[in-house]
């Protein structure tokens, strides 16, 4: 009789990119190891050595994920995918900045932080490209991959944004919501600088809620108790339906159908 398969309980370990919590990827720990995100160009060897610091050799990394095609998040990921040897995953939605090295433009601001931080020329720069290999087109059980878990498409930050959801319930949840002034105010739920299309990020947001995840682990910040992500999404969703009232609600066409 075959036997059965086990995928250990997956945990969940923020690895710093940029400061203690303004950028971070993340180390998911299972019956194998997988690295969310890859930060801003040149931080692979950063990620790489911070992997190894918590007693996981980097090339037994078995998935890198990239949760959405800006360069703080797919910076490094080519470089990383060199150092570790590990395939990349990305959704099909963003492959065209993945291709390209560059993050589609223009950036879409969700404040005035958006609006200083548009004009930073490190946003606009080209990194290195690269294809991914395994290509997400929906949600995707990441148990051949050794941990337990799966990848859930949230789009709206931009068309081809994902999220990790693991057996815990612990939420990998990239760009889909922040801390406030880009992870300086830690536990207070914030927009991210920029949004594709808000009221679509919005719903995106409102349905991992829906599967009440323990705790919101995010690109910008501590992690977030999902209590207080709701009483922020409901404020949220107030706000955004008066701009739309107004016809002061910007967002791509092609993330409001993505």
């Amino acid at each position: 009789m075959p036997q059965e398969r086990t995928v250990s309980r997956t945990k969940v370990v923020p690895i710093p990119v940029i400061g203690r919590h303004n950028i971070n990827a993340y180390l998911l720990l299972g019956r194998r190891p997988v690295i969310v995100d890859a930060g801003t160009p040149g931080s692979g060897r950063r990620i790489y050595e911070q992997v190894a610091a918590h007693g996981v050799d980097p090339t037994d990394v078995s998935l890198i994920v990239i949760t959405h095609g800006h360069i703080d998040h797919f910076g490094s990921a080519a470089e990383l995918h060199r150092l570790t040897g590990a395939p990349v995953a990305g959704h099909v939605a963003d492959l065209g900045p993945y291709r390209t090295g560059r993050a589609r433009e223009p950036y879409l601001p969700t404040g005035l932080m958006g609006r200083l931080m548009a004009r930073h020329k490190n946003l606009h720069v080209k990194v290195q490209p690269f294809e991914p290999d395994v290509l997400v087109t929906g949600e995707t059980d990441l148990e051949d991959f050794g941990i337990a878990a799966r990848i859930m498409p949230t789009p709206g930050h931009t068309a081809g944004s994902i999220s990790v959801l693991t057996d815990r319930g612990d939420l990998v949840a990239g760009d889909l919501i922040a801390n406030s002034l880009f992870g300086l105010v830690r536990g207070r739920p914030a927009n991210p600088p920029f949004h594709d299309d808000p009221l679509h990020n919005l719903a995106s947001l409102r349905k991992m809620l829906a599967l009440n995840p323990i705790a919101l682990h995010v690109g910008h910040g501590t992690p977030l108790e999902p209590e207080r992500v709701r009483r922020w999404a409901d404020r949220e969703h107030r706000r955004l339906s008066r701009l739309e009232a107004a016809g002061r609600l910007p967002a791509r066409a092609e993330s409001s159908t993505a």
